[in-house]
This record gives C-alpha cells, sequence and structure tokens, in this order.
C-alpha cells in the first residue's frame, strides 16, 4: 500500500483552511463592497422603510367584495392577520423551510445551492425574493451575479426593519400572478373570486405554486392546466413534509380536482363594467375638487382609495345572468326574423328599407377610424366605399364569446347594429341604494350605457304618472269606470294644431273599463280622458318632482310615453310608488375613504315628497292590476314564449304580490317593464341601438316579450337565496286610513246603495 507523503497531507490541510477562511471572507468583502456601492446604488434607507408600491383604488359592493379597481398597477394591500394560516405555511414549506430562523440570508441554502449547482432549488429566501421583487429589474446571464449580493444587502436591511409577518405580508402584495392579479387579494378575486381569507388549502397551494413561475404554472393558461395541477400538489406535499398537513390531508387534497373561477381583471372584464365606468367619470371629477391634507391631488389609479357602493355583487350577478339567459335567445329569434331580409333589421314607414339602411350604414361607417384611414392613405370616397365592402377576417360579439369570422366591414355595421340591447336598473325604493346595474350586453363592444346614458321613449311606462296626477288632484278610485272611446282634445288646447284622437293600440272599443282595468290593459282611451280631465302640465311637473329632468313638452301626447327618458329616471320616479310618495334619488357611492380607511366623503340620496302615502298606495294598487290580469299577466301563469317556439325562459308562476308596468314604443323600438316587490323596483329596457331596428311583429316586439322576461328570470334567482332578502310579502299600507276606494265590490255595492238611497229621496 503507497504511503501518504506527510508534505501532500500538509498542502490539503492548509488548502481546507485556506478554504474554510476565504469563503466567508470573500463573503464579507462582496457585502462590504456592495455597501460601498460598487456594484451600483441600492436603495436608500427611506426607500427600504417606506418602499413605493402603487395601490388600485377599489370599488367595494354592500356585501363587501370587490367590485372591480381603478389601476396603473392593480394592487390592494391584505395585512398579515387577512392571511389564512394554511396560505402562509404553504408558502414557507415551498419557498423557505428555515424562513423564521434567518435573518434575510439562508447560508445553509446557498451553500447547497452552490454545492449542487441549482439542481434541489436555489439559495434565495423568501426575504431575497421580495428584495427582488421591491427593488430590481429582472436581469439575467453575468449580470446576475452582481444583482444577487445586492438581494442579500437589501434582505438583511428588510429583517432588520420588518417583522416576519410583515416580510410575508409584503411579499404577497407584491407579487404578480398575472392577469391583472397583483398581489393575494386581487388574485384571490381573479382566480377564486375570493377574498384572501376564504381561499381554501388547494387554492392557497395553488396561487403559493404560481410564485415559481406566474406564466408557467398558471391554472388559467389553456395547456398549462395539468402543469398547474401538479404544481399544486408539488407544494402540498411540500405542507405535508413540514408537517402542516398529515400524509392523509394530503393524499385527500391532492384528490380534489383543479378548480378556478378566472374573472380576469381589466376595465372591459369582470361584473358591471358599465357602472364601473359610470363611478369612475364620477371619481375623476371628484379628485379635481379634493385635495389631500398636504394640498396634492388624490390620484384615482395609484392613491389606494376605497369606493363604497350600495350594489349587492350577489344581485348584480344575478342580472347579468338573467341578461345573459334571455337576450341569448331573444337575438336567436331576431336573427331568424331578419333572415333573408336586403334591409336586414332595419324597417321604415315608407317602405323603402333598403334605402334607409343603405343611408344609416353609410353614416356609421364615416364614423369609423378605418374609413379615416382610408380616406388619409389617399383612397377616393367611392374607392374607399369598395374597401369598405371588401369581405376580411374579424372578430364579431357573439353571446357565448367573440366569434371568428369573414365579413365586409359593411356588412359588419348591419350586424352590430342587429344586436339587441337592454339596460336594467334595480334600487331599493326606501333608500334609493342601486343594488344592480347592467348598461348593455357587452362593454368590450358596446360602450354606451344605456342605463344612464341612453334615452329612449318610455311607451305605456309613463302612463302611471298621468293616474297618478289625476288621482292625486281629483281623488278618483281605481274602480272608476270611463267609457272605453276614443277620446279627443281639440285643437286650439295646450297649443295643439289639431285635435288630438289617440287610438287603442288593438283598435278595439266599447263598454266601459275601471281604471284598474285600463291601466292593466294599457288602453289609451282612458289614458287620453285623465289627460282631457287635469292637462299636461300637471303630468309634466309630476314627472320633473320625482326626478326626470329629460325635456318634457307640455303636450296632450305625453300621456302615452312619447318622451325620452333614461332607465335612471324612469326606475328613480317609480320609487316614490314604493315608498309611500316619497321620491328618493338612487344613489351609487356611500363613501370614499383613503387607503387607510380615513373617510373624505360621504353622501345620501335627496329625497322629496311628492304626493300622499294614499295617492301611493292607490298607485301600487293599480300596477298590481298589470301583474294580475293586465300585460304582465304572464309572470303569474307561466314564462310565455315566442310565436316559433323559442322559450325564454320557463314559466315564472310569481305568486307574490307584484306590480308594475309594460311598456312598448311605436313600430317596438323600444320595450320596457317596470316591476315592483315591497322592497325593490327593477326597471328593463330592450332595444337595438338604432330606432329603425326592431322586430317586424308586435308579439315579438313588446316589452312583455323583450323585457319583461329579463326581470322574471332576474327575481327567480333572487328569490332562490332568502339572504339578499327581497320581500314576498304584501306592500304596505299607509299608517292613516285610506279615503280612495280600492275594493270595486264594496266600492260598486256604495254607489248602488247611493242611487236607492238618491231614488227613494227624490
Amino acid at each position: 500500500m503507497a504511503k501518504t507523503n506527510p508534505a501532500d497531507f500538509r498542502l490539503y490541510v492548509r488548502w481546507f483552511w485556506y478554504a474554510v477562511v476565504a469563503a466567508p471572507t470573500g463573503l464579507i468583502l462582496i457585502l462590504l463592497l456592495t455597501w460601498a456601492g460598487l456594484f451600483g446604488s441600492l436603495p436608500s434607507t427611506e426607500e427600504i422603510a417606506n418602499p413605493r408600491s402603487y395601490l388600485a383604488t377599489q370599488i367595494i359592493t354592500s356585501d363587501g367584495r370587490q367590485l372591480g379597481t381603478f389601476f396603473t398597477e392593480n394592487r390592494v394591500h391584505s395585512d398579515y392577520n387577512e392571511l389564512p394560516p394554511h396560505l402562509v405555511q404553504a408558502l414557507i414549506a415551498t419557498e423557505d423551510e428555515r424562513f423564521m430562523k434567518h435573518g434575510g440570508i439562508d447560508f445553509r441554502a446557498l451553500a447547497r445551492a452552490v454545492v449542487k449547482l441549482g439542481r434541489d432549488g436555489g439559495g434565495s429566501t423568501i426575504t431575497q425574493q421580495l428584495a427582488k421583487q421591491m427593488f430590481h429589474e429582472p436581469a439575467r446571464g453575468f449580470k446576475r451575479l452582481f444583482q444577487k449580493p445586492k438581494e442579500w444587502i437589501i434582505a438583511m436591511q428588510l429583517e432588520s426593519r420588518y417583522s416576519k409577518e410583515e416580510l410575508i405580508a409584503m411579499y404577497f402584495n407584491q407579487f404578480d400572478f398575472l392577469y391583472q392579479g397583483v398581489g393575494v387579494y386581487n388574485a384571490s378575486n381573479v382566480y377564486f373570486g375570493k377574498k384572501p381569507n376564504e381561499l381554501t388549502i388547494e387554492e392557497s397551494a395553488t396561487l403559493v405554486g404560481m410564485c415559481k413561475n406566474p406564466w408557467l404554472y398558471n391554472p388559467a393558461r389553456e395547456g398549462r392546466e395539468e402543469a398547474a395541477l401538479n404544481r399544486r400538489n408539488t407544494v402540498i406535499d411540500q405542507m405535508e413534509r413540514s408537517d402542516y398537513l398529515t400524509e392523509e390531508e394530503a393524499d385527500s387534497l391532492k384528490a380534489i380536482p383543479m378548480k378556478i373561477n378566472f374573472t380576469p381583471g381589466g376595465h372591459d372584464k369582470g361584473l358591471a363594467p358599465y357602472l364601473r365606468e359610470h363611478i369612475r367619470q364620477f371619481m375623476k371629477e371628484w379628485v379635481e375638487t379634493h385635495r389631500k391634507p398636504d394640498g396634492s391631488e388624490y390620484n384615482l389609479y395609484t392613491d389606494g382609495l376605497k369606493i363604497y357602493t350600495t350594489v349587492d355583487s350577489r344581485m348584480q350577478r344575478a342580472a347579468e345572468e338573467a341578461v345573459e339567459q334571455h337576450m341569448t335567445q331573444l337575438q336567436k329569434a331576431f336573427f331568424r326574423q331578419i333572415k333573408g331580409r336586403a334591409a336586414g333589421p332595419f324597417y321604415f314607414d315608407n317602405g323603402n328599407s333598403v334605402a334607409g339602411a343603405n343611408q344609416i350604414i353609410a353614416k356609421a361607417m364615416k364614423q369609423t377610424g378605418r374609413w379615416q384611414n382610408l380616406l388619409d392613405s389617399g383612397l377616393s370616397e367611392e374607392a374607399a366605399v369598395k374597401a369598405f365592402k371588401k369581405p376580411i377576417e374579424m372578430k364579431v360579439f357573439a353571446w357565448g364569446g367573440d366569434r371568428d369570422t369573414v365579413m365586409s366591414p359593411w356588412d359588419s355595421i348591419k350586424y352590430m347594429k342587429s344586436i339587441y340591447q337592454v339596460g336594467l336598473l334595480s334600487v331599493e325604493p326606501q333608500t334609493g341604494f342601486v343594488k344592480a346595474w347592467v348598461g348593455g350586453v357587452d362593454f368590450r363592444h358596446f360602450k354606451y350605457d344605456a342605463v344612464r346614458q341612453g334615452r329612449r321613449q318610455v311607451g305605456s311606462t309613463f302612463k302611471p304618472f298621468v293616474y297618478a296626477a289625476a288621482i292625486a288632484d281629483k281623488k278618483f278610485s281605481p274602480c272608476m269606470q270611463v267609457p272605453n272611446i276614443q277620446t279627443c282634445i281639440e285643437a286650439g288646447q295646450y297649443g295643439l294644431a289639431e285635435s288630438w284622437c289617440p287610438s287603442n293600440s288593438d283598435d278595439k272599443y266599447g263598454g266601459v273599463l275601471t281604471l284598474k282595468q285600463a291601466l292593466a290593459g294599457s288602453v289609451n282611451t282612458v289614458t287620453a280622458y285623465l289627460m282631457k280631465q287635469i292637462g299636461p302640465a300637471p303630468v309634466a311637473q309630476l314627472a320633473q318632482n320625482l326626478g326626470v329632468k329629460s325635456d318634457i313638452p307640455i303636450v296632450p301626447s305625453i300621456a302615452l310615453g312619447t318622451v325620452d327618458m333614461s332607465i335612471f329616471e324612469l326606475v328613480g320616479a317609480y320609487t316614490a310608488f314604493g315608498n309611500q310618495g316619497l321620491y328618493t334619488e338612487p344613489i351609487v357611492i356611500l363613501r370614499i375613504e383613503d387607503a387607510n380607511g380615513v373617510v373624505l366623503d360621504e353622501f345620501s340620496p335627496a329625497t322629496r315628497e311628492v304626493f300622499s302615502p294614499e295617492v301611493a298606495y292607490t298607485m301600487v294598487s293599480l300596477l298590481q292590476g298589470v301583474t294580475q290580469s293586465g300585460t304582465g299577466a304572464r309572470l303569474r301563469y307561466g314564462g310565455g314564449g315566442y310565436p316559433d317556439g323559442v322559450a325564454t325562459g320557463f314559466p315564472y308562476s310569481f305568486d307574490m304580490p307584484i306590480a308594475g308596468k309594460t311598456g312598448t314604443t311605436q313600430n317596438n323600438s323600444d320595450g320596457w317593464f317596470v316591476g315592483m316587490v315591497p322592497n325593490l323596483v327593477t326597471g328593463v329596457w330592450a332595444g337595438c341601438q338604432d330606432r329603425s331596428a326592431h322586430f317586424g311583429s308586435t308579439a315579438y316586439g313588446q316589452g312583455a316579450s323583450t323585457a319583461l322576461p329579463v326581470w322574471a328570470l332576474y327575481m327567480r334567482r333572487l328569490y332562490a337565496d332568502p339572504k339578499i332578502g327581497v320581500r314576498r310579502d304584501g306592500f304596505d299600507r299607509p299608517s292613516v286610513p285610506m279615503t280612495i276606494p280600492l275594493d270595486c265590490g264594496e266600492f260598486f255595492s256604495d254607489q248602488a246603495e247611493a242611487r236607492e238611497e238618491d231614488s227613494e229621496f227624490n
């Protein structure tokens, strides 16, 4: 056996001690040089003590959900106590097992990474990863070697200034989980529709698994579902290894399929985009008139304001689901009806629909950016029109997701004008609180908000204001009988150039009708009779007192709903019927707070008494007749349907007290329904953006077919969740005795007795 040379042995020992001494000495030297700025500047003490972080402004619902955000960087802060323990455990077990023991650098993990060349994981601690996120742009290759010592220095400084709990919270608040899910608060909402403290163990493991690479292990990415699942299960294994889970718990959790509720962030996506845009416009004006204590302006996108709203996320979701369910079927029926028509969706009284359609499309064409680009490129108008009529590949709106197609831009305009739109506003009449707001079918394609911006003829939904004005002035009973004959207001009255003699929509006359029967059947002759009794001025004044700001001409024809109004105005006006005659202006925002919870502004609705509780309750009684035996009666006996058999849902069979009014404008351009239960007023409008586009028959285009089903499907969803608290009982009677008879049996009996007494007296 060869003998070991003593000189060689001494050499090995010498080199061993060189390594033992040189390695830490070299590390210390590198840290000192880094501290001195040799490898580039480090963040200042102030920056480390107060790291800059843009915070998104949050819109918060009445049930505590995040409705949306306004952001430069979509980040919402979560405190450590808002993080579930298993989320913290998953992070520590996966990213830094000795996190609670080291001071920013885990030398043991660092040595392992050097010896094994990173095959068993890197040596970066959670604190180092945080330092990298907060103070460095990503670096690769040789530059990464110089960045690493900076992270060590920053990590040690962070550890000296913050507790372990604060560092964990900072890490989760800083990390970008993609799809506008910056920070765990937004990520929880984007991927699971939850707050962080509501996450389950497997959901927490999914998010922590993404920390390794949020793009590679993203469960929402097509084709990455299996990778995300495997990574989630790896995190669960790490939690078991660290004794946070038992083997049985880990096995059970790994067997759960990957489930996400993916709602990507962004202004065009998520719940209530039209409402969020309305709030954004309001806040743009608000920040111009409000200042911080130091005199500087608030920044809507970076200051982390909190906007507390009246909206209920459950009701908002129910409204959007109801809209999609009905409008999907309505759109199919509309496409079938206009299929093969040269004029597509457009109808005109003069019969020349093709020429009229071409005029509408040409006007819309010249308002597009494509048209301007063609002219700017040097094309003549004639050549630009030809280019517009050349088919190209494009995406167009379709229910269920945008559709890839080949279509000319000219035809795409006709197609988009064929899309039936809808608007819905739901308000609590006693408070004015807006509970749901749907401004259209798709905010990406149709930015115009039907709730606040749109003004369309309201049709017969205006008639209750005529009845209310007459009852308030004349004390008419719903049981009062009126002959069903054509009534005229002569030329010369109210500035009329010729006599106004409206016809009934069904051209049926004869007999007598009670006011309740007339309003239920939306009979024009009786409404004209009431208008003749009081004149248009009191009706217009009443509507203005009920919050209508749109122009109301002082002419008799307003009785039939020739007035253009917004859904916001119409529903707001109806609140007085459900609130004892007290008009309550709808509001959305309750208060605005800064990032620290300091209240900056508070809001309350404007209210005023417009008519007595007795008149209000009388109107409720009248409007209940609409759903008992009138144009809204399908709410009682079923879901109806279209003439060609297309289902509008399923039988509704509502048995609770419902007051309401349908409305259909000339040529079926607009369909309306306003429905009331004791603590909720909801208005729905349906129609195309262009008034010339509509159904060709009233059977399809009336409000009872286009708008009422949305209300019914919405209310079914609300009643299915008792926690929402929509009432099923009767409307509240006035506290004082009623002087207006509502029971027609008693009313007619009393009249008969009075006639007998009068006969005996005479």
